[in-house]
């Protein structure tokens, strides 16, 4: 990588051209260096991030498909297109004189035009209401102006494939920051490597320059700084040969740097437990005054990083002599296990709309959210019933536990703060996604206003589900019957820094529909001093390596329509009846039943989650033939954790939606985020946050409703998730309830594998016999 490059050029006009330039040629990263932007390997990026404001907009090089679907995401072509049609904006109606893009994306058409361009009712037994003529093709893009430092945000009508207009432009507050990107980490470490200070503390301890790598993350919550700078703190490790797992050497000191000049503003040191008794070696948990003297406030000596190498690549595993996981070698036992269809896959594609096994849905890519689900419905015997609108993990917050500064900095929102789709692996076929895989691409925004493209950024596959459902009559001569479960895998995978996030929505024969994520990747991990201990803030993985205790808190959005827009939320408590044992009413003392609640208010409508408790999203307007109640939806799951730091910590008070478990409120489509709509450097809870959604009594019976379901998981980290993590399973399910007559499975199809086969030559006494 080229060090940064800032230049100044005054044209005779008096324009000004601020450029940042930096040249990556990603080809030449060893793999760890690599590992927070994988999509990028074998790639060479070259890009000016700010650039002179054209007089024109530019020719498209291609005009892209024809969109099947008004929630298409934006092609490449609209991309580029965009960001001409705001530098035009910009150079004839604004000051600005240089600019670097964050963000551009589909502003999504109003619900009910959109349900109509499809030919989806809005209500049990109602017609489709008639297409509208058309439906505008807009984008919404988010962007920098260098030399101001302001951020603006602006709607664009792309008109035709060559053409359009900006229809409004915003600045935002002072303190409101757009979206890190993927160019501000990467030239944080390089800037980092050159800062003189910074150097200087590395040595210090026995690191060169050329071995420091820094993990950049948003600053969190830190008001020492001026709240009109664009800032990230950046975690430092050493590596000491090529490919070495940066991780496992954690430094003692964390550097503070501005985004838009990458000027080093601050260098924090943290407080350690060095003490006999493990008392911290400051005298608080607080933070040193800008120009007060960090390490002295800190009260120790500089900790220099552990050296011994712990790897899991697998060239390096096999090099280490001595120390633990000496002598490795991989496994010779593991027979291959194929995964094949011979006749191809059972769903069928248009554009991001797929059809499999009655169910349709289109598949989206955004910036933020990653994957978005949308117009989710299930063909019934001929009936198409619609039961989601839009789903997608609009946040999520991830608090570590350690009170010393900054440690308490540490809780990013990878959705708000990064983005889950500018963060999304080039998929690799056969490893990430194993079988008969069909990939649908990303596209997001780079600073010079140019798409950067994921061609294989959203996995789409079938997979064997075990069993469907089985009985057997145990009587003499009874018959069996036993169906396979096949479900639909839709998904993909993020790399934020240390961490990856591997993201799967599943669909079954039987209706259900999955999100489950898996946690992998590498602990964030902080140096011990020698003989330190993390005395109940953290796991001593490997010596002198602390990982710290953390939370996962996603804030799942779905915006249902459980055949029809007007659903609403109904609270099932499992519990014990009052009669007690002896009594006529429960002489066994047996008995328990359900408690029913209906959330009509959205002040009713902020819950917290108990291990009996139960919520479904039901139609009122329509009930079940048999059991008379509304149907429905319910939601399953027991990764619910409650939020561990105060009601008024920083953490709280940025990302209230970790507070309570579900939120319900009006559907309103600029209501998506639960931590606000820009989150890096809020101080405050924002004024579009959860809490403003769910204010006052509106109601949310038999209404248009949104619901955010707060799921997630505890993380104490073990010896064995180190060196890097094993997957940690969260899952959440939506499973029909009254919502069909039957089963709606009865109709798969029961058929035997002919290619399965015994696992020895020859029937042994553990051969299945007939019981009879």
């Amino acid at each position: 990588m080229t060090p940064p490059n800032f230049t100044y050029n005054e044209s005779a006009a008096g324009s000004v051209h601020l450029h940042l330039a930096v040249t990556v040629d990603f080809r030449s990263f060893r793999a760890g260096e690599a590992a927070v932007l994988p999509r990028y390997i074998n790639r060479t990026m070259s890009t000016t991030v700010s650039t002179a404001i054209p007089a024109h907009i530019s020719p498209l090089a291609q005009s892209g498909p024809a969109h099947f679907h008004p929630l298409d995401p934006l092609t490449p072509a609209e991309i580029t297109l965009a960001s001409d049609i705001v530098r035009r904006h910009v150079a004839e109606n604004t000051p600005i004189k240089a600019l670097k893009f964050v963000a551009s994306f589909t502003v999504e058409p109003p619900k009910l035009d959109v349900l109509a361009f499809l030919g989806i009712p809005t209500a049990p037994g109602a017609a489709p209401a008639p297409k509208p003529a058309k439906l505008d093709r807009k984008a919404e893009v988010h962007y920098i102006g260098l030399v101001e430092g302001t951020a603006f945000t602006s709607t664009v009508l792309l008109s035709s494939p060559t053409s359009g207009s900006v229809l409004e432009t915003t600045q935002l507050p002072e303190g409101t920051q757009p979206a890190l990107t993927i160019e501000e980490l990467v030239v944080a470490e390089e800037a980092l490597r050159k800062h003189p200070e910074v150097v200087k503390l590395a040595r210090e301890v026995g690191v060169d320059a050329h071995q420091l790598y820094a993990d950049g993350w948003s600053i969190g919550y830190d008001d020492r700084f001026p709240s009109s700078l664009r800032v990230q703190q950046c975690l430092l490790y050493a590596r000491f040969g090529p490919d070495d797992n940066q991780y496992a050497h954690p430094m003692d000191f964390f550097p503070v740097l501005n985004s838009n000049t990458y000027e080093v503003l601050a260098i924090d040191f943290a407080a350690h437990r060095t003490t006999p008794k493990g008392a911290l070696s400051s005298s608080s948990t607080r933070p040193a005054a800008l120009g007060e003297d960090g390490l002295k406030q800190s009260g120790r000596e500089r900790i220099p990083p552990p050296l011994e190498p712990f790897d899991y690549l697998p060239d390096l595993m096999a090099q280490k002599k001595t120390g633990t996981g000496a002598g490795w070698k991989e496994r010779d036992d593991l027979k291959p296990l194929n995964i094949t269809q011979p006749e191809g896959v059972s769903f069928t594609m248009e554009g991001n709309q797929i059809s499999w096994q009655k169910w349709k849905l289109h598949i989206g890519f955004h910036y933020r959210e990653g994957i978005v689900l949308s117009t989710v419905t299930y063909n019934d015997d001929g009936n198409v019933r619609p039961v989601f609108y839009r789903m997608g993990l609009a946040e999520m917050v991830v608090p570590y536990g350690a009170p010393e500064y900054p440690h308490p900095r540490k809780f990013a929102f990878d959705v708000g703060e990064y983005g889950l789709g500018v963060l999304a692996n080039e998929l690799s076929l056969g490893c990430d996604c194993k079988g008969v895989i069909h990939y649908l691409p990303g596209a997001f925004v780079g600073h010079d206003g140019k798409p950067t493209i994921v061609k294989q950024a959203i996995c789409i596959h079938e997979e064997d589900a075990g069993l469907l459902y089985k009985h057997a009559d145990y009587r003499p001569g009874g018959r069996a019957v036993s169906v396979r479960s096949r479900k639909l895998v839709i998904s993909q995978i993020c790399t934020v820094a240390n961490y990856e996030y591997a993201i799967y929505w599943n669909f079954y024969q039987d209706g259900n529909v999955e999100l489950e994520i898996r946690l992998t990747g590498i602990l964030n991990l902080y140096v011990l001093g020698q003989g330190e201990k993390p005395n109940g803030f953290g796991t001593e993985v490997a010596p002198r390596i602390n990982a710290h205790y953390h939370q996962h808190l996603f804030s799942l959005r779905v915006d249902p329509m459980i055949d029809g827009v007007r659903n609403t939320i109904v609270e099932t408590d499992v519990v014990p009846v009052e009669a007690p044992t002896g009594s006529a009413e429960n002489f066994a003392g047996n008995a328990f039943t359900t408690r029913k609640t209906v959330l009509s208010t959205t002040a009713q409508g902020a819950r917290e989650f108990d291990g009996h408790r139960i919520w479904s999203i039901v139609n009122e307007n329509k009930l079940h033939y048999a059991s008379g109640q509304p149907i429905g939806y319910k939601v399953m799951c027991k990764d619910m954790p409650p939020l561990l730091a105060k009601p008024d910590s920083w953490v709280a008070t940025r990302a209230p939606f970790a507070t309570k478990q579900l939120w319900v409120a009006p559907s309103k489509p600029d209501q998506l985020y639960p931590a606000g709509k820009y989150v890096p450097q809020t101080r405050s809870t924002p004024k579009d946050s959860i809490l403003a959604f769910t204010a006052g009594n509106q109601s949310i019976r038999n209404e248009d409703i949104a619901a955010w379901f707060t799921f997630g998981v505890t993380h104490i980290p073990r010896p064995e998730d180190f060196p890097v993590m094993p997957v940690e399973h969260c899952r959440l399910m939506f499973k029909p309830a009254g919502f069909f007559d039957q089963n709606p499975a009865l109709d798969v199809p029961s058929s035997a594998d002919l290619r399965s086969q015994y696992a020895v030559s020859s029937a042994s006494c553990c051969t299945p016999q007939s019981r009879i």
